[in-house]
């Protein structure tokens, strides 16, 4: 009985401390696989102006981008079955000056969706954030939205 109770202990003193457990995950980087690092590159930079970072190898046809932070992005020019790019799959960047980008946006001729549909339209959110969709020379979604951090 004494073996029992304290098997039993171990094993919920051991649940306990597996659930209590955090790993304190950021986010490092997105990687998305792309036709022409260049052009895909020029996107990024000039319009979502985003901050380039050397590739620590040097690698042609890999471009980073810094985001926020540590946060980065990673074009990787490489060949790859293609797929449906669905506007429910996408990465979101969030800024408190929608406005301005929309304005640059608009400068660029850079169409942009809101989450129904409906060109050079924004979505507002039931909790106050509204957001944006465009597309980059991949076809690949973005979200640009004014949720705060």
């Amino acid at each position: 009985m004494k073996k029992l109770f304290l098997a039993l202990l171990f094993v919920t003193s051991s649940t306990l401390l597996v659930e209590a457990q955090t790993f304190d995950f950021k986010i490092d980087h997105f990687a998305l696989v792309v036709e022409d690092s260049d052009v895909s590159a020029d996107f990024y930079a000039n319009i979502l102006k985003l901050e380039e970072t050397p590739h620590p190898d040097l690698k042609p046809g890999f471009r980073w981008f810094v985001v926020s932070g540590n946060s980065q992005i990673h074009l990787i020019e490489k060949e790859f079955a293609p797929f449906e790019k669905n506007k429910s799959m996408h990465l979101c960047l969030s800024t408190q000056d929608l406005d301005g980008m929309i304005a640059h946006l608009e400068k660029n001729n850079i169409p942009y969706w809101d989450w129904p549909g409906k060109e050079n339209a924004v979505t507002l959110r039931t909790d106050g954030v509204r957001q944006i969709y465009l597309q980059d020379p991949d076809k690949y979604w973005i979200e640009i939205n004014t949720a705060k951090h």
